[in-house]
């Protein structure tokens, strides 16, 4: 029996009751500068001039144990302040900035725990004084359970140089023969008085917050500064251990971690190159995969070398491919664009791109996925949304090419999309790919799932309803499902200095949940089988990407979509051996896996022995192989095998070659195709041949066009007497046949099945392939189904689009009806009410403009005293329920928040609801068109057709808008957000505080306490 939420939040909040944060939380021991020590106000022997610079600096011995960095200090705070623009460096590092002259008070508050070193440690400041009086204050507390509290204040024992000094930063420097600086009077003097109080400035989520196996330790090596660096997507190491990373939207950095995060350094790399959602050092190059634009370069991969030897990269080359989004026509970009590029054991670099990205070309002929099609036997429902209505296939793509850009081709077709793709020890390649999280609660919805991407591999992916069961033999299965998420990075842990077990598994992030999964693969046939489970978990741990560095540690960023990074690296320090094992060898397996890899090659370029050698492998029982041998067959000359096809061959031989003659063969072969389908029977065969058999008949006829009425009637009084089989599977496969082919028993079988499903998702499936029939249907038949749609949108719950599906299967059903039966079903063809309610603020009275500079002081109090009760009462007053799913309840409008506190830290929570239009995810952004008759029009497309575009200007609105193309003279996305500001104005602070609490603790499927 589920746990209710209320339930489930009762356990959270006892949960919260009992914990204490005062290891976890930086802030908890106060630097308040109105408390005791006050710092004091400093500058040099003379008043400030304007545009002037001072440095100061001063070394301290925080008193930290050499030994177990990870667990101490627990707190290392420092606030800092001046006048006017200042930047924080901690050992050579810079660490912060603050500034009054962009209205801001001032100054900022840093956690260092980090940064800190055993023994000398010099914090440096640098600080610009536009015109007026200057000054700084600082002032640092550090705790460990090894000592009593360290407090560092500005005083006159601080030095300070007038001039630009190198090295002036770094522990070593001698400062000894400089002045010290003048104290001008305590915090709180005039004219800066009691500042407004400091915001936390760029801090990664403390190791503290991770949950790892045991015996392995993470270590928080460097916390991106947002303002300057951006959010870590990409990462690659080169052979010297560095490792090259990306913001999403801006530069690319090189970092060589340190044996402690103070000594970890980060450099700009000083070239116009970046936005990468990919990143490989070969070659002696760093190879750059650009997601849409950067500094006037389109997407695509670029090759970026060091021509000088200095050991700094200096010269980007042309475009090895460019990538450009479905329609043609702009640079590919966004959470579906162009993602990973790595290096195959064959020397050429594989890459991996969304499905909103169109296929690199030209394409070479040699190509091993080829003959793509939609393949849908009845008509889809599109993304009820309008998410992906015009995306055909081949869906997201594996390429690959010579690494000079030549002999591109499409290796592995039908993704949604993969972020990032690894070689296995055997040479064997996957990717972990992404659900749509939009399907949840619909039978075509796929989970989040782990690929074995061979040669010519087709998976199925299609938009909307058109997705394929795993089962289709024209398509290949994941090696494991996993569960609700979104894929980013993954790597082998083959070079990990981990445990044996640790160093034969697949590790994927998972950036919605804040998790990192091990994934264990084994040896089965010639593909693979898998189990996984979680390895680290954080809160909040947005995971993008993960690599296997040369110091054998894996590393791992966070960040994505404007949020926090940081940099973590993770080691094995427990008390098994470390010490490099060989991967379990199946012997039987990797002599299957190299048959599968001669009959691939066989996909790439005639061979006259190519049809002889593979034909007897379409009667394999291992399903890779047997895929294998077919698309090797489908790319040679269709003369040297069309009669083999059409002869007698053993049933899954035959199946599967007439699978491939229906793919490539000429529409006039469908008779005899047919034919010999028909005499394999069906009756015979087993249940996976059935499966098969059904699914080549669907080719033939999707692919050759609809039969003549003999031979549809043909094809009825062979199949009827099978359906209901009471297998799904092959009721469904049955069912849509029957559905196609109009016959006259199907309507009445297919909605006893329906009656009898105890699953929404089986009982939609049949509303779905029955919605477009017009014949064969009983008044009280018709009346059944259309009750079905009312008791369904009120009862049924699922993803963003569940509903819209509902309404949009419902329209097109009531479409087949005839003006006499709109008649006698009036009273079931009103669909059930929807809200028509605008995005507008609740009505209560305001309370105040709340802004980040007011709030995000105030969040250290999130993690203690916050009632979870006013935390839900808040959710409810500012109506967010109403646009956004929150564990099995809420609408539909914009993203689904459940488990938003596993993956954004609470200042990005927070930021998403003040500033709802700063970052604004691909799946719920709007297009504005700029129209010849009707002006500008905003809203999400719904659908688009030859010469029209549906969009709907109200989310919470069932109207749609037709807008002619020709009435349209520009269209771009949209800059704003469909959420609306000032949210937040109608609630007080404690409101607010106990509304984040809420947010990050609550609504989790995957947290312990929502377990059933």
């Amino acid at each position: 029996m589920k746990r209710t939420l209320l339930a489930a939040l009762a356990i959270c909040l006892s949960m919260l009751c009992t914990r204490s944060f005062a290891d976890d939380n930086p802030w908890t021991s106060t630097t308040d500068p109105d408390q005791a020590p006050v710092p004091k106000w400093i500058w040099g022997k003379d008043d400030a001039k304007p545009n002037e610079v001072l440095e100061f600096r001063t070394t301290f011995d925080a008193g930290l144990p050499a030994k177990n960095m990870a667990e101490n200090p627990s707190t290392a705070a420092l606030w800092v302040a001046g006048d006017d623009n200042i930047v924080v460096f901690l050992n050579g590092k810079q660490i912060g900035k603050a500034s009054r002259s962009t209205g801001d008070s001032g100054a900022t508050l840093i956690d260092v725990r980090a940064l800190l070193s055993p023994g000398k440690n010099v914090l440096a400041i640098r600080c610009t004084n536009i015109e007026g009086p200057a000054a700084i204050a600082a002032k640092l507390v550090v705790r460990g359970s090894y000592r009593d509290t360290f407090t560092l204040i500005t005083d006159d024992h601080w030095k300070y140089s007038e001039a630009a000094v190198p090295k002036w930063i770094t522990k070593n420097f001698d400062d000894s023969s400089y002045p010290n600086a003048r104290v001008l009077g305590d915090y709180g003097m005039q004219p800066w008085g009691k500042l407004p109080a400091a915001t936390p400035a760029n801090q990664s989520t403390p190791v503290a917050n991770l949950t790892l196996l045991p015996g392995f330790k993470a270590e928080l090596l460097y916390s991106v500064p947002k303002p300057d660096q951006g959010s870590w997507v990409a990462m690659t190491p080169d052979p010297k251990g560095r490792l090259y990373v990306s913001d999403q939207n801006g530069s690319l950095y090189r970092v060589t971690p340190g044996p402690t995060p103070a000594d970890t350094k980060v450099e700009k790399v000083d070239l116009k190159i970046g936005s990468a959602q990919g990143l490989l050092w070969a070659n002696d190059s760093l190879y750059v995969d650009i997601n849409g634009s950067y500094e006037g370069r389109n997407a695509g991969i670029y090759r970026v070398r060091d021509t000088n030897h200095d050991d700094k990269l200096d010269t980007i080359d042309p475009p090895l491919v460019l990538l450009k989004t479905r329609d043609g026509n702009n640079p590919a970009g966004g959470e579906h664009g162009p993602h990973a590029v790595i290096k195959g054991p064959d020397g050429k670099l594989y890459f991996v791109a969304g499905n909103f990205t169109s296929h690199p070309e030209p394409l070479s002929p040699s190509s091993p996925a080829q003959h793509w099609a939609e393949d849908l036997l009845l008509p889809r429902e599109p993304d009820g949304r309008g998410h992906d209505p015009t995306i055909w296939a081949p869906g997201g793509c594996v390429s690959r090419m010579n690494p000079d850009g030549s002999d591109i081709e499409a290796f592995a077709i039908g993704l949604r999309n993969t972020y990032d793709i690894a070689f296995n020890p055997d040479g064997e390649l996957f990717g972990y790919d992404s659900d749509m999280e939009w399907d949840v609660g619909t039978p075509w919805y796929r989970p989040t799932r782990v690929n074995h991407i061979v040669s010519g591999a087709e998976f199925g992916w299609r938009n909307g309803s058109g997705k394929w069961p795993t089962y289709y033999p024209d398509s290949l299965p994941a090696i494991v499902d996993t569960a609700l998420g979104s894929p980013t990075g993954i790597v082998f842990g083959t070079d990990a200095k981990f445990p044996a077990e640790y160093q034969h598994v697949l590790f994927a992030n998972d950036w919605a949940y804040g998790r990192v999964f091990a994934v264990h693969i084994k040896e089965k046939g010639s593909s693979y089988s898998a189990t996984y489970e979680p390895f680290i978990t954080g809160k909040p741990f947005d995971v993008t990407d993960i690599v296997i560095n040369t110091d054998g540690a894996m590393y791992i960023t966070i960040g994505g979509r404007g949020t926090q990074s940081g940099l973590y690296r993770i080691t094995y320090t427990g008390p098994e051996s470390t010490a490099k094992v060989p991967a379990p060898h199946d012997p039987a397996a990797a002599a299957a896996r190299m048959l599968r890899h001669h009959l691939e090659a066989y996909q790439s370029h005639y061979d006259p022995i190519a049809v002889t050698f593979s034909w007897p492998y379409l009667n394999s029982t291992d399903r890779f192989i047997r895929y294998a041998a077919r698309v090797a067959i489908e790319s040679q000359p269709l003369a040297e095998w069309q009669d083999r096809a059409l002869a007698a061959n053993p049933p899954t031989a035959s199946i599967n070659a007439l699978l491939a003659l229906s793919r490539v063969g000429d529409k006039s072969l469908q008779p005899k195709i047919l034919d010999a389908l028909d005499r394999l029977g069906f009756k015979q065969l087993t249940r996976d041949q059935k499966l098969e058999l059904l699914r080549t008949y669907d080719v033939c006829l999707i692919r050759m066009g609809d039969p003549d009425a003999a031979t549809r009637d043909r094809l009825i009084s062979h199949f009827d007497p099978f359906f209901p089989s009471h297998d799904q599977d092959l009721d469904h496969e049955l069912s849509q046949l029957l559905v196609y082919l109009n016959s006259p028993t199907v309507v009445s079988k297919c909605m006893k099945l329906m009656s009898a499903s105890d699953t929404q998702q089986e009982q939609m499936f049949y509303a779905l392939i029955l919605r477009t029939i017009k014949v064969g249907w009983t008044l009280p038949q018709r009346q059944t189904y259309f009750a079905w749609y009312n008791m369904a949108e009120e009862k049924y719950t699922g993803g963003a689009s569940f509903k819209l599906f509902l309404q949009h299967m419902r329209t097109n059903a009531i479409k087949t009806l005839t003006p006499e039966e709109m008649t006698s079903l009036a009273s079931v063809l009103s669909p059930a009410k929807t809200s028509t309610a605008t995005l507008s603020a609740p009505s209560r009275p305001f309370v105040r403009n709340w802004t980040m500079d007011d709030l995000t002081p105030k969040l250290p109090l999130l993690d203690s005293g916050r009632s979870f009760a006013k935390g839900k009462a808040a959710f409810d007053a500012v109506s967010c329920i109403k646009c956004h799913k929150f564990g099995s309840d809420g609408g539909s409008v914009g993203p689904d928040i459940t488990g938003v506190g596993s993956r954004f830290a609470p200042r990005d929570i927070l930021e998403s609801i003040i500033l709802p239009s700063k970052v604004i995810s691909d799946q719920y952004r709007e297009t504005r068109f700029v129209t010849k008759h009707n002006g500008i029009l905003l809203g999400t497309i719904q659908s688009e057709k030859g010469d029209s575009v549906v969009i709907r200007s109200n989310p919470l609105s069932p109207v749609d808008i037709t807008i002619p193309k020709s009435d349209i003279t520009r269209r771009s996305p949209s800059k704003l957000s469909t959420m609306p500001t000032g949210l937040l104005n109608v609630l007080h602070e404690d409101e607010i505080l106990d509304l984040l609490a809420y947010l990050r603790a609550a609504g989790n499927p995957h947290d312990k306490a929502f377990k059933n």
